[in-house]
């Protein structure tokens, strides 16, 4: 298994063309159907809320537009809680977006016809940019779902590497995705997209990197990111 450096090492050579020829090929358009802001129900039936990485420059970035706090942007990504007597309670690597009472993102919202919107569209965070493409490189996420859809890069095509591991641009359930995509929105797509696998490379790293146990009581949450230890209001610990 190669190194996360190495792995960023080919996340920064990713060829921009390329990935938008593969986003190109599977077509896409937002239809602002709200699903991918939106809480969803999982497989016993309750309601689970909309998960979605937020990176620590990405909080500030949105703290700032909104004029709000931490705790209003982000929360601890919740994968590693357990639920304690109090609430969560637990460690946990990075953040996800904030949600409301509904569990939909903090910052979704419906116009009179139910078209969503998104109310920081221009400081939207890099995984909502690029939703629903993921690039598969080992230390990079995907989002939640499994990939309905893949398509392999010019090399790993010439390499015989076509099965669903490495190399692959992916496309995850969304009503919009077939619909045609002009050149231009392919390419700004595919440059969100390359920057997205860097910074969640960069990101894993530094967390790596800055990971240190701390001790924590009972009913504590802290969240590991690339900064180090912090609290849920992302103050350190």
């Amino acid at each position: 298994m190669e190194s996360l450096e190495a792995e960023l090492d080919r996340a920064r050579a990713l060829p921009v063309g390329k990935l938008a020829d593969a986003i190109e090929s599977i077509g896409f358009e937002c239809t602002r159907c709200g699903a991918c802001c939106k809480g969803y129900e999982g497989d016993d039936g309750d309601r689970e809320p909309h998960t979605a990485t937020v990176f620590p420059d990405e909080v500030r970035e949105l703290e700032a537009e909104t004029r709000g706090e931490w705790r209003d942007v982000a929360r601890p990504m919740p994968y590693g809680l357990a639920e304690g007597a109090d609430g969560p309670e637990g460690e946990t690597f990075e953040w996800a977006l904030q949600t409301d009472s509904c569990g939909d993102c903090t910052f979704y919202a419906e116009d009179d016809s139910g078209r969503g919107a998104c109310t920081v569209h221009d400081s939207r965070p890099l995984i909502c940019r690029t939703y629903p493409f993921s690039v598969a490189l080992a230390g990079t996420s995907q989002p939640m779902g499994e990939a309905v859809d893949s398509v392999a890069l010019e090399a790993q095509r010439e390499a015989g590497e076509t099965d669903d591991e490495e190399g692959l641009v992916r496309a995850h359930e969304c009503e919009g995705l077939g619909r045609d995509i002009s050149r231009e929105d392919a390419e700004e797509l595919a440059g969100a997209l390359k920057e997205r696998a860097v910074r969640e490379l960069e990101e894993a790293i530094g967390v790596r990197d800055n990971y240190e146990s701390v001790d924590r009581s009972p009913g504590d949450v802290v969240v590991h990111d690339s900064e180090g230890a912090k609290r849920p209001d992302g103050t350190p610990r």
